[in-house]
């Protein structure tokens, strides 16, 4: 058997060899899928993405955009569920330490694979970044402090494997202030287009870093649960009261998500401001109502809070189940969010001839394969991850 594997799962004979077998043919699936992502987004570049892609003049940003903050926020908020345990001392935190860490670069990197195809010229992304500095433009600063948030993850990783966990401690704290200020900031590129109604307002950025508490916080149960299920191992008791607390910080965060929610509703169905109330009735009984009632409401707020509450986060197979409904539903929040701020026209209203009362958008296979991609991605460095780094070991298992 390889030498990395056996340091991974336990020698149970037969049992060895099969979950062996399931690793590798798991690996192989999951780099076909990001490669086929990898080539439909290449062949888009090529031959442009009015070819290949459902974005227009109307609707510039599609599901790859959607998928690019989906998984930078669960980066975002991954980095502020481990800066808990190893920046900020509470113990019950440390165990799911190094995985948070090294899924945060995971899950960034993923995000910068989708959106480099999203960007027609994305081979001039990182040129322009320095000879094209514009200080007033949110973009840029999104660009730029995320790519120093990854470095900094990718040093506090190093860090933490080499046991040198005061200056992990230190990076851990520089890269918890880079990573809010890049997620806020991502939120205020929403929030500061005073053009689009549905996004404007302040409370954006508060929104985006609350948003990735929660999805830091269901994403490495998630992870966590999985990686044992993987590894074949019997979870200790300081990794159960692990997952624990991170449920109970998963339910406030989640709460919080419903308040908000709750309220950007009320406030866009009574409220006048133009093309917020069209966008929002559109949500609740128009084309997306299936988006929103299912995937947000249901799968993303309510079915999790129910699943924690009853069992009050101490059963690991329901938790693993609550997060997996609940990444889903984040998913269809974050697709609804970009996609039905734009679909209403600034000129909505005034009955001009021969324009549309509405856009419209449909993800083409091309964008749904670099989306695929993009997920697959994360789940081959995941299991990579979880071989060459045996579990990410932190205490006895």
């Amino acid at each position: 058997m390889n030498t990395h594997l056996a340091g991974i799962f336990p020698r149970t004979g037969g049992l060895e060899a099969r979950r062996s077998t399931t690793l590798t043919l798991t690996l192989a699936f999951l780099a076909l899928l990001a490669v086929a992502g990898i080539v439909a987004g290449i062949h888009s570049l090529v031959v442009g993405h009015e070819h290949t892609f459902g974005v227009s003049r109307g609707v510039p940003w599609g599901i790859l955009i959607a998928t690019y903050v989906f998984f930078v926020v669960i980066s975002t908020g991954l980095c502020i569920v481990s800066s808990i345990g190893h920046v900020f001392g509470f113990k019950e935190f440390m165990p799911i330490a190094k995985r948070a860490v090294f899924l945060s670069i995971v899950n960034i990197s993923a995000g910068f694979l989708v959106i480099a195809f999203e960007i027609e010229s994305s081979w001039r992304m990182v040129v322009g970044n320095v000879v094209g500095a514009n200080l007033t433009s949110n973009i840029w600063w999104m660009g730029t402090l995320y790519g120093f948030y990854l470095v900094l993850m990718v040093v506090e990783f190093v860090m933490l494997q080499r046991g040198r966990h005061g200056l992990a401690s230190a990076c851990g704290l520089a890269v918890l202030l880079t990573g809010i200020a890049a997620n806020s900031n991502l939120g205020a590129v929403f929030g500061l287009l005073n053009g689009q109604w549905f996004w404007q307002g302040p409370y954006m950025p508060i929104y985006f870093v609350t948003s990735a508490a929660t999805s830091g916080a269901v994403a490495i149960i998630f992870y966590t649960v999985l990686a044992y299920k993987v590894n074949g191992w019997q979870m200790s008791e300081a990794m159960k009261q692990s997952l624990h607390s991170i449920a109970k910080l998963a339910v406030l965060m989640l709460a919080i998500i419903v308040f908000f929610t709750f309220w950007r509703t009320v406030a866009g169905v009574t409220g006048s401001a133009p093309g917020r109330h069209e966008a929002l009735l559109s949500l609740l009984n128009g084309p997306y109502r299936f988006n929103f009632w299912a995937g947000e409401v249901l799968l993303g707020l309510v079915l999790p809070l129910a699943l924690l509450l009853v069992t009050r986060g101490r059963n690991v197979n329901v938790l693993f189940v609550a997060t997996i409904i609940a990444m889903v539903g984040m998913f269809f929040m974050r697709y609804d969010l970009v996609i039905l701020g734009q679909l209403v026209p600034p000129y909505h209203g005034m009955g001009l001839v021969d324009y549309p009362e509405f856009y419209t958008y449909s993800p083409t296979l091309h964008e749904q394969l670099v989306v695929v991609g993009g997920a697959a991605f994360c789940g081959l460095f995941f299991l990579l991850g979880e071989r060459f780094f045996r579990g990410h070991l932190v205490d006895s298992h």
